[in-house]
């Protein structure tokens, strides 16, 4: 048996420090996910990361 090990960045802060974050740096990190997202596509890691940078832009799209 053989494992695939995924080495996602782990650049996530407390969600205190996630509800503070600028407009500018979310769309800067969600570039970086979505390159990673690609890479893996298809595995659940990849889609846990998708959901993560949604309501990371979503929150702060919405402090803007």
């Amino acid at each position: 048996m053989s494992a695939q090990i995924l080495n996602l960045s782990d650049y996530r802060r407390a969600d205190a420090a996630d509800d503070e974050i600028d407009l500018a740096t979310a769309v800067d990190v969600a570039i970086r996910d979505l390159g990673e997202i690609l890479q893996y596509w298809g595995t659940d890691l990849a889609r846990q990361r998708a959901e993560e940078c949604e309501a990371m832009l979503r929150r702060a799209f919405t402090r803007a």
